[in-house]
């Protein structure tokens, strides 16, 4: 009886590991996926550096952002490092 009632204690557990901090995890990655997926040209974008910038081209997985007013800096960098996207109207 005594190895049934530890056996739940730690499903329990697992459980609660789970639903606590897996599944938010997961949750967000997709939602950071979903939103890295439908940039395009033209978006306002930050960075997780906190630049702020606009994306001018864009292949599978980099995109080339221009940064600031003078339209010189042009850099290429991974989707992955957006952290915000504002459309373009």
């Amino acid at each position: 009886m005594e190895t049934y009632y530890m056996l739940f204690v730690w499903v329990v557990i697992i459980a609660v590991f789970y639903f606590l901090m897996i599944r938010p995890q997961r949750k967000k990655e997709k939602e950071h996926e979903a939103m890295v997926s439908a940039v395009a040209v033209g978006d306002s974008i930050l960075t997780t550096s906190g630049f702020y910038g606009v994306v001018i081209d864009m292949t599978d997985d980099v995109v080339i952002v221009e940064f600031g007013s003078n339209k010189n800096c042009r850099i290429p960098m991974k989707k992955e490092a957006i952290v915000e996207v504002e459309k373009a109207e």
